[in-house]
């Protein structure tokens, strides 16, 4: 078995791997263009950006997935599950429906961002500030069933086609045709939302034995909470708005790294935010060898590889739960 001391460093360098060829393998192969013009178009306005959203991205689902199920004590959690995820696609599917987008380039990261903020304060109004985990689950189901009915309201309701099918295909995830001003709306706010999140691991571990001996141990819940939904919202939010909704990556990469780093979610959250921005990576440039023909985004890609391994985690845990 892998010793934990060294699992999250060689994790950190699958990561910084996955960064590189990110940077290196475009649809043409591998390598860079020759020419000082053609370097600098594809390197710092294509690859890079990519590469960056796509590390960013990876890092602020699987670390607020860790938190979340942590927090939760719920395997099953997953970052979409506090309707942040559906408030950042209907902030930008109001843009795109709008019109915003077209005028204004960064209305549809921005308009995300204003969803994600506004269904992350309703979820905490709806919860309360002295509730307990269950009662943050129903609100933030809750809070995703609505952004969902209106997110397929305004695809409804589109009197233009073409918006309808650039909403549907933005909805499907993707790192494509980004450039750095999406790296700079976006950065500030995951930077900032896993900050925050890696200030609850302490209180998280002890949260571990239980709610009355996190108590005991000097806990403070009602905190605790309110730093996991933050920061969950600040980078999930602008994950989702300049990418659209990737899902599963927050609740398989987790799991995937339990037998390695332990149990701990601490040690669990930093080792998942460098494992997660290597999967999307890893993810994205397999996307990029594909033939032309074949168009297939990012969020069903990840949907493709998390499926299954979501049906293996709800059989599993139905048989530890049976007597």
């Amino acid at each position: 078995m892998l010793d934990r001391r060294w699992a999250v460093a060689w994790v950190a360098a699958i990561a910084a791997l996955a960064f590189l060829v990110s940077l290196l393998i475009g649809p043409g192969g591998f390598g860079l263009p020759v020419g000082e013009r053609a370097f600098g178009l594809v390197f710092w306005e294509i690859r890079l950006p990519r590469a960056l959203l796509g590390a960013l991205v990876g890092a602020a689902l699987a670390m607020s997935g860790a938190a979340l199920q942590g927090y939760l004590r719920n395997p099953l959690a997953e970052p979409g599950l506090l309707g942040v995820t559906g408030g950042a696609s209907l902030g930008a599917v109001i843009a795109i429906h709008t019109g915003a987008a077209a005028a204004f380039a960064a209305a549809l990261p921005v308009g995300g961002l204003a969803g994600a903020a506004l269904a992350a304060t309703a979820v905490l109004m709806l919860a309360g500030a002295h509730t307990g985990p269950l009662t943050l689950i129903l609100a933030g189901v809750a809070m995703s069933s609505v952004a969902g009915a209106l997110t397929a309201l305004a695809v409804n309701l589109s009197p233009n086609p073409f918006a309808s099918v650039e909403i549907v295909f933005w909805m499907l995830g993707s790192l494509s045709d980004r450039s750095l001003v999406h790296v700079w709306l976006a950065a500030p706010f995951i930077v900032t939302g896993l900050l925050v999140l890696s200030r609850t691991g302490v209180a998280l571990d002890a949260l571990a034995l239980g709610e009355d001996a996190a108590l005991n141990l000097g806990a403070n819940l009602a905190r605790v909470r309110l730093m996991v939904v933050i920061g969950s919202a600040l980078a999930v939010g602008a994950a989702t708005a300049v990418a659209g909704a990737i899902g599963f990556v927050g609740l398989i990469v987790p799991h995937m790294l339990r037998p390695l780093v332990g149990y701990l979610p601490s040690r669990l959250m930093t080792a998942s935010a460098l494992a997660g921005a290597a999967l999307v990576l890893a993810a994205d440039v397999t996307l990029r060898l594909l033939p032309s023909a074949i168009d297939i985004r990012l969020g069903v890609a990840t949907a493709i590889i998390g499926a299954p391994f979501f049906l293996w985690l709800v059989l599993k845990t139905r048989r530890e739960l049976l007597p």
